[in-house]
């Protein structure tokens, strides 16, 4: 059920990130930007339906950021986050990323999966590029956290 998203899966992917961040529980991701980071996300599917994503976007010789994980509302609880996360994990590890890291508003489920908080100042410059194109730059009220794998 998990597997590498492929170009098909991308307006599935962008409607349900748009589910979020309408809520304000995930910053947009627009589909230009989706279909340029094709290879770096996974899906959860069902006969053909996107129920969850998972982007892991490597940004330093030893560190990876996981971006835009989402489950549909209707089959959250169902451990279908953990599980892309834990596929997002071991793609890390063959990369041989060492440290993984999220900015985001949901700090309790990276919690219970290794995460912990940590100052967003202690991220890498590199990955401040993409802050300085958010739209809460240099307002931003995401929540950053590390995972050592």
């Amino acid at each position: 059920m998990i597997r590498k998203a492929t170009v098909a899966d991308i307006k599935q992917i962008h409607l349900l990130l748009q589910i979020f961040s309408s809520q304000g529980k995930l910053l947009p991701r627009s589909l230009m930007a989706l279909y340029d980071h094709v290879r770096d996300f996974c899906v959860y599917a069902e006969d053909g339906e996107v129920i969850g994503c998972c982007g892991l976007q490597i940004c330093w010789e030893d560190m990876a950021e996981i971006r835009s994980l989402a489950v549909k509302p209707e089959h959250q609880h169902k451990k279908i986050g953990s599980q892309l996360l834990a596929f997002s994990v071991e793609e890390a590890l063959r990369f041989k990323i060492k440290k993984l890291f999220t900015l985001t508003y949901v700090p309790e489920f990276f919690q219970t999966n290794g995460f912990a908080i940590i100052d967003k100042n202690e991220l890498p410059q590199k990955i401040w590029a993409d802050c300085v194109n958010c739209v809460k730059f240099p307002d931003c009220d995401e929540i950053a956290m590390l995972r050592r794998i």
